[in-house]
């Protein structure tokens, strides 16, 4: 989104009645909320491709800090 579109959201923003304001701005944080839910999931059905695959290791903090530096 370029920042005219931005500008023209936040004017249009500005003209609204206070309860519209707050009914749009929960409306916007429940798709904040709805898109990093799916960011999330969609990283997780990756990390489980990679196990699936052997392309990810798994082990205790340590194990894997020691892994890290071995490279």
């Amino acid at each position: 989104m370029n920042g005219s579109n931005i500008s023209k959201v936040i004017e249009g923003f500005s003209h609204l009645a206070p309860e519209d304001k707050e009914y749009v701005a929960e409306i916007i944080r429940k798709q904040l909320i709805e898109a990093k839910r799916n960011a999330l999931a969609e990283r997780a059905r990756e990390a489980r491709a990679n196990f699936e695959r052997g392309s990810a290791k798994a082990g205790t903090l340590k194990e894997l800090m020691e892994d890290l530096d071995s490279d």
